[in-house]
């Protein structure tokens, strides 16, 4: 079987330094027990239990500040998608140690949002429902970021004269300019004032380019990443819509299924950012020496 090995792929630099400062947290001594983190540390299972396994405990669900509520004492650590001040002050106010892991690609947007907002700006934010990234932005300044995800939702804002006067669109790092291109264009179009501020990660951006020119010729295109990891089954349908190439995503080898390679000569495989290295090198080498049918 041959086998395109698209690169790049896998974790970026974010999710690489969240794990190292939970996995440190775990190996230090004197921070107070229990260490608890406040959502997923990175979107991936595989990730999760290896840091159960060191002692560290994930608490997660659809609000950080509710998470929160179900800490006694002990440390608690941020996750790379960031939290708002309030949640960061709670924590402190219930004497918890805490340690922030939020992406620095995060806390730029962040920082970007306050500075718009104290210029006067009310903030458009590009953004995914339920997804803790717009979460913690929108908690920097409540009442002056609404989030939107669709052209539906675009419409649906309630904005007053004063606030259509200056208006600035930000946009959650971890979509692509692919993901985000139509609905920016939409609001321009309905609010041609509007001052866009591009924020997309670069490993976000990267990869998504890596597969639509590199998968290109495949039979197929495996994606290694767990089904609540955004980026990861968004390489899927850039597969299939830039590159024209049929894709699966897989949590792990064990979920990879033979009769998709029935009648396949050729398949790429990548991995979503927050996708543990082993288990794309895993996938591959199956592949590798997977012999198709004839």
């Amino acid at each position: 079987m041959e086998v395109i090995k698209i690169s790049p792929r896998g974790y970026c630099y974010g999710v690489v330094d969240a794990l190292t400062i939970a996995r440190n947290a775990a190996k230090d001594a004197t921070l107070p027990r229990p260490i608890y983190i406040i959502g997923q540390i990175i979107h991936n299972r595989h990730a999760i239990d290896e840091l159960s396994e060191k002692g560290v405990i994930t608490l997660d669900g659809p609000n950080r500040a509710e998470i929160l509520a179900q800490v006694e004492a002990g440390t608690v650590i941020f996750t790379a998608h960031g939290v708002s001040p309030e949640v960061k002050k709670q924590a402190q106010e219930r004497g918890l140690h805490c340690i922030d892991a939020t992406c620095p690609d995060v806390t730029k947007t962040h920082d970007l949002v306050i500075d718009l907002v104290e210029k006067g700006y009310y903030i458009i934010y590009v953004g995914k429902k339920g997804h803790p990234e717009p979460e913690g932005v929108m908690g920097e300044i409540p009442g002056h970021v609404s989030l939107v995800e669709t052209e539906a939702d675009v419409d649906a804002l309630m904005l007053t004269p004063e606030q259509e006067q200056k208006i600035a669109v930000s946009t959650q790092t971890t979509l692509s300019q692919w993901d985000t291109r139509r609905v920016i264009v939409y609001i321009k179009e309905r609010y041609p004032q509007a001052e866009v501020h591009i924020d997309i990660c670069a490993a976000t951006q990267t990869r998504q380019e890596a597969v639509a020119e590199q998968a290109r010729g495949a039979d197929l295109t495996v994606v290694v990443g767990d089904p609540r990891s955004n980026n990861t089954n968004r390489l899927v349908q850039v597969s299939e819509e830039k590159a024209g190439v049929p894709a699966v995503r897989i949590e792990d080898l064990s979920q990879l299924q033979t009769e998709w390679l029935k009648g396949k000569r050729k398949i790429a495989v990548t991995a979503g950012a927050s996708t543990p290295s082993q288990l794309t090198r895993e996938v591959i080498r199956y592949l590798e020496n997977y012999t198709p049918e004839e």
